[in-house]
């Protein structure tokens, strides 16, 4: 499987808010998600109850800019910057680092956030 072609697809689809079919796709069952928040899941279906929930939660997207990728081996690191207004009236600018390790199935085991800021 070629993870670059993969990478290339899934930020794709995370850069058109796609997030949630992103995960159902690229993530093996039992993949692992931690973020600079510390909330860490523990496979597939609980990260995409937490996109679900966070998609939920916004009002508007106000922009989602990916920067760049780079893949080495069998891990990606992809650039984003992410721009919401919440349905809280609260508003929400990430900059982020999302570090991905990938199966020889072309699918994420292992995702962590990083905070680029």
């Amino acid at each position: 499987m070629n993870i670059k072609e993969q990478v290339q697809k899934m930020d794709g689809m995370v850069s058109q808010g796609d997030i949630v079919n992103a995960v159902k796709e690229f993530f093996a069952d039992d993949a692992t998600s931690s973020d600079y928040g510390k909330t860490v899941m523990s496979d597939k279906n609980q990260m995409i109850g937490k996109m679900e929930g966070f998609l939920g939660s916004i009002a508007k997207v106000n922009g989602i800019t990916h920067h760049r990728t780079i893949v080495d081996g069998d891990a990606s690191a992809s650039e984003f910057t992410f721009d919401f207004d919440m349905k809280d009236g609260s508003s929400i600018f990430w900059h982020e680092i999302i570090r991905r390790v990938w199966n020889d199935n072309g699918q994420v085991v292992q995702e962590e956030y990083f905070n680029a800021e």
